[in-house]
């Protein structure tokens, strides 16, 4: 744009003709932006441009006629381009404290869940060999009841009440410290 546009060029019955000026500038004002800031957001530039031609429109009463456009508008830009700045400072900061929130709660969950898993690891180390290969079996390899009967010559029922008698004793332990046991 190197011809002075003045003002009163895009006047039509004592208002501003707004699209001929979008038309016009829309592509003056991305390049600006994307030169100013290349890593900004497509979304963010045509926010930052459409506010630009929402506050000309609102302050046509207010300009001055003899003044070239693409002055203006580039100074409208400006302001609103380290307003969205700022904006834009603020809510990663203050996403970055929520972020910070759940990162410490799932922390907690994480510390808590370890402990359980300690608490009954040590209560397994304990059991019976048998039992411990039962259990063992069923919950961390995934195998079934018929499975673990086959492989421990054992009736199926022995497999699930010993697999009872394991929750149950297992409950009892994280309840004494404090925990629940979700079956």
């Amino acid at each position: 744009m190197k011809e002075k546009n003045l003002i009163k060029q895009y006047m039509e019955n004592d208002e501003l003709n707004i699209e001929k000026i979008m038309e016009n500038y829309t592509p003056y004002l991305y390049t600006i932006l994307k030169n100013k800031k290349p890593n900004i957001e497509d979304e963010d530039i045509e926010e930052i441009i459409s506010d630009v031609f929402l506050v000309v429109w609102k302050n046509q009463k207010k300009l001055e006629l003899e003044k070239d456009m693409s002055s203006y508008l580039v100074g409208v830009l400006k302001n609103l381009y380290y307003k969205k700045i700022r904006n834009l400072k603020n809510t990663v900061e203050i996403e970055n404290h929520e972020n910070t929130l759940y990162e410490i709660e799932g922390l907690e969950t994480q510390i808590e869940s370890t402990e359980k898993n300690n608490i009954m690891m040590m209560e397994i180390n304990n059991m019976k060999q048998e039992d411990k290969e039962i259990f063992m079996s069923y919950y961390y390899y995934a195998k079934s009841i018929k499975e673990i009967a086959n492989t421990l010559k054992i009736a199926e029922t022995k497999v699930k009440s010993r697999l009872f008698r394991i929750r149950q004793k297992l409950k009892k332990v994280l309840e004494k410290r404090g925990y629940h046991y979700y079956e």
